[in-house]
């Protein structure tokens, strides 16, 4: 049965009707994506019952105490203005741990999802990709197997949206929206992380992953084949988001908690911590705004909810990404940032945006590294020590290179991405939901959309004030002018070594001999 294709929807409901009364169960709540899905539930579906969030105790913090912390993000913002109190009298927490058997569900709370959840969204997982393959396993497959095993019991199933990624499938280009082969067998690979000791399992770990560069993307892929072997038993959907970055439009634009992705780059790059980068300028990168990927996500569930399960149905993939709707290259994401440093630059730059930060070369990047990274970082930290302060640029300058290192297979590499599916199911909203559920790309200006992106870093990540930017600004233009006046100084001692050099005079001679 097809999703997209088959079927009259006319006669379903809207997305808010579909919503109305249902309880939700949401893991991976209180992340990035969790939050805006979250919000946009309560903003635009407010007749929903209400929603259960699985949170477990986190430093020292209980989960009644997380789920309060959790309205404190500036992500509710337009939740507090608008629709005040729902929050307060719509979510709920449910005490557990993805990582953990059974959930880590007490069986009080066991019974409360089998006997009153309609809707689930499998959001949690680790996204780390130096986790060991034991960690990556507990996390991102065998939560996935709990709560498929979970779910199967739910009495009023709808809809379960798992979210997976787009680079789950990194060894094959271009990549579809079809499940491919697993890369081992799941249930192998839970048995063996959970039996063997942990120097074995590392020892394993290349053998398993074979040509996937890590733990998450191993691990990920066949936690897709845990939810697929349950096609036409449950109601079922694989969502493959790309590269989730800042906001277009809601719930505010720009709005960001991580600096995972291009944010990240250009916030270290107006900072003046990042000089180098080891990638292909010319490469394509994939990002998603996570108010896009919200807005597919719910639609994903309305879409399988509002059709009859059969057992002949097979379960529908969406590649969430822009694909060739509105390309990006590395240079160009790079060259926005250095225009945008000049008008928005970020407080207390360390030094000047370099021009050529990219580089193809390994052994460039990494004389460039040392030259303008390492050691001014334990310059600068040498003089904090003496001053009796604390030192702390050599550690980011070493968490930078970490993760420039991690980021290589994926900052190097490019891959053909097809959303055919997923543009199809934005041509499925109703008229009557458009406003509030319609999602588009191609229109999207990239550099506004950048521009925005930098002021939400500013903003949510570097907690920098908009009435600081003239202050900013002048301290930029200090820094192009000290930049400028190093280099010159540079050049001019190198220019003034070799005029005094025995090889310049002995050159100079030979040529005036040549002339005469």
């Amino acid at each position: 049965m097809g999703f997209l294709e088959d079927g009259d929807l006319s006669s379903a409901p809207t997305i808010p009707e579909f919503f109305k009364g249902k309880t939700i169960f949401i893991t991976g709540g209180s992340g990035f994506m969790g939050k805006v899905l979250v919000e946009k539930l309560l903003y635009s579906c407010t007749d929903l019952d209400r929603i259960y969030l699985l949170m477990r105790s986190k430093k020292g913090v209980d989960p009644e105490q997380r789920l309060a912390e959790l309205y404190s993000s500036q992500c509710f913002d337009r939740l507090r203005r608008e629709r005040p109190g729902v929050y307060e009298k719509k979510m709920f927490f449910i005490a557990g741990d993805v990582s953990e058997i059974g959930l880590g569900l007490s069986e009080e709370d066991r019974a409360l999802i089998v006997n009153r959840v309609n809707i689930i969204f499998h959001v949690a997982a680790s996204v780390r990709f130096d986790d060991s393959l034991p960690v990556a396993a507990k996390l991102n497959l065998r939560g996935t197997k709990e709560l498929v095993e979970l779910a199967s019991d739910v009495r009023e199933l709808v809809s379960f949206v798992h979210v997976s990624t787009t680079y789950a499938n990194t060894n094959r280009d271009p990549i579809e929206e079809v499940l491919y082969p697993p890369h081992a067998d799941w249930r192998d690979t839970l048995n063996i992380c959970e039996t063997l000791d942990e120097q074995t399992v590392k020892i394993l770990t290349p053998k398993y992953l074979g040509d996937l560069p890590n733990t998450y993307v191993f691990t990920k892929q066949l936690a897709e084949h845990v939810v697929y072997e349950q096609r036409g038993k449950l109601p079922l959907v694989i969502y493959r988001p790309s590269i989730v970055i800042s906001s277009h439009l809601e719930p505010t634009p720009g709005w960001i908690d991580n600096f995972n992705g291009p944010t990240g780059i250009i916030a270290a790059v107006s900072k003046g911590i990042l000089r180098t980068l080891y990638t292909n300028p010319d490469l394509i990168s994939d990002y998603i705004p996570v108010d896009v990927a919200i807005k597919g996500c719910i639609t994903a569930a309305w879409i399988r909810g509002v059709k009859k399960l059969e057992s002949t149905d097979d379960i529908p993939i969406y590649n969430c990404c822009s694909g060739n709707l509105n390309t990006i290259t590395i240079q160009e994401i790079i060259d926005y940032g250095l225009q945008l440093a000049e008008v928005m630059p970020s407080n207390d730059m360390l030094w000047n945006v370099s021009s050529s930060i990219v580089t193809t070369s390994k052994l460039i990047y990494m004389i460039k590294v040392y030259l303008f990274h390492l050691l001014p970082a334990l310059l600068v930290d040498s003089i904090l020590w003496l001053l009796g302060k604390k030192t702390l640029l050599f550690k980011v300058q070493r968490r930078i290179y970490t993760a420039n290192m991690a980021l290589n297979y994926f900052i190097t590499q490019q891959w053909t991405f097809s959303n055919i599916n997923f543009m199809k199911l934005r041509s499925a909203v109703k008229p009557e939901d458009c406003n509030e559920f319609y999602y588009e790309l191609e229109n999207v200006n990239k550099f506004e959309y950048f521009k925005t992106c930098c002021v939400g870093g500013r903003r949510y990540l570097l907690k920098e004030k908009d009435e600081d930017i003239p202050k900013a600004r002048a301290h930029y233009h200090r820094m192009v002018f000290l930049d400028k006046l190093v280099k010159f100084s540079f050049y001019g001692f190198i220019f003034w070594k070799f005029v005094n050099s025995n090889f310049f005079y002995t050159l100079l001679e030979k040529s005036q001999e040549m002339l005469s």
